[in-house]
């Protein structure tokens, strides 16, 4: 069996609050956000902007990404986001 591609993603909102996030399945992932398919945090927030992706080979590069990422001050995730995604 071949290794699935990884993604970390972030998703936003008007507002610019963002929520973090890994996947080996990215757009039902996205779709689950839009849609508001799960209770939590995203659903409170509306969080239905895909604002940044990586790619990884492996899921534990992936993993290890997202947990560097949510410990970042929020200015640093701007500042990526923005970098990767001037709009």
């Amino acid at each position: 069996m071949a290794n699935r591609a990884a993604y970390v993603y972030i998703m936003a909102n008007h507002a610019r609050i963002t929520y973090v996030g890994v996947t080996t399945y990215l757009e039902r992932r996205v779709w689950e956000h839009k849609t508001f398919a799960h209770d939590g945090f995203t659903k409170q927030h509306r969080l239905t902007k895909l604002v940044y992706i990586a790619e990884f080979d492996r899921i534990d590069d992936a993993i290890a990404w997202e947990k560097s990422l949510k410990v970042k001050t929020r200015a640093k995730k701007m500042g990526l986001i923005e970098a990767a995604n001037p709009r």
